[in-house]
């Protein structure tokens, strides 16, 4: 690679990582990230394909509760310079590329939340800065305390950018590939148990009488192997349609008496 073709893959690797918190431009997506560094590596058709695959699998990350979702901007951006290093290569073919990309894209997506857990430690005495700053009442020093805040995380997807520019990718998939199964095995455990958390604390947060009926119908939904997440989500919003149509219903159901805020509930009283 030349060293401006470098320059820009870690100019997008850092408006990825600052994007993966700001969520205002979507640099971050695995579409977006991957279509740029194929753009500015000559390999624009093989960016968005493989863009375009790792955005399917990323559609299901989602941040929860306490649980932090597989890191997509790292994902995205280091899978798409492994597939343009293979590509300069020449040894093998734009699909085998591609599809090796993929198959490091989610191991690498776990690593990253160990690069995002590092970042938000070394915040965690920027935000007493802050303070410090708002009780003198400097919203100068505030503003550049966010500032360097943000760039820490597009930092962190930056320098291990940088790295694989300068590194085959044989030695990169050949690391992968001889992570040991406890290890993998481990990180997958544990971030399973993290999710579960994170689902639990917004149960907790949202647990009422009229949601545990939606909530027992998304688990049987889910048992459904042939439903997609498009069918699913359909579902979601048909069943939210139908829950504020009969809210809408029970506070005039019955002679115009006021509801509960049950709607379930107040149709069934009246009967």
């Amino acid at each position: 690679m030349s060293i401006i073709t470098i320059i820009l893959i870690i100019i997008i690797a850092l408006l990825a990582g600052m994007e993966g918190v700001l969520d205002e431009f979507q640099f971050h997506q695995p579409l977006v990230a991957c279509t740029l560094i194929g753009l500015v590596t000559g390999h624009l058709s093989e960016g968005i394909i493989l863009g375009g695959s790792l955005q399917m699998i990323a559609l299901g990350w989602a941040n929860v509760g306490a649980a932090v979702a597989p890191d997509a901007a790292l994902a995205s951006v280091a899978s798409a310079i492994i597939m343009v290093l293979a590509l300069q290569d020449g040894s093998v073919d734009s699909s085998t590329a591609i599809t090796t990309s993929i198959a490091v894209a989610i191991p690498l997506s776990v690593a990253g939340l160990f690069l995002t857990m590092i970042c938000r430690t070394i915040a965690i005495p920027m935000v007493h800065f802050m303070d410090v700053a708002a009780e003198k009442g400097s919203f100068r020093t505030i503003e550049m305390w966010q500032i360097l805040a943000i760039v820490l995380q597009g930092v962190r997807i930056a320098i291990p950018a940088a790295a694989l520019c300068v590194v085959p990718a044989v030695v990169v998939t050949g690391a992968l590939n001889q992570m040991p199964d406890w290890l993998s095995g481990g990180m997958a455990v544990g971030g399973g148990m993290v999710a579960a958390v994170g689902y639990a604390m917004v149960i907790n947060m949202m647990s009422s009488k009229e949601t545990w009926p939606f909530f027992a119908i998304g688990f049987v939904l889910a048992a459904i192997g042939q439903l997609t997440l498009i069918a699913l989500g359909v579902i979601g919003v048909a069943l939210a349609l139908i829950y504020l149509g009969l809210k809408e219903n029970s506070g005039t159901h019955g002679g115009g008496s006021g509801g509960t805020g049950d709607p379930l509930g107040d149709i069934l009283n009246d009967y």
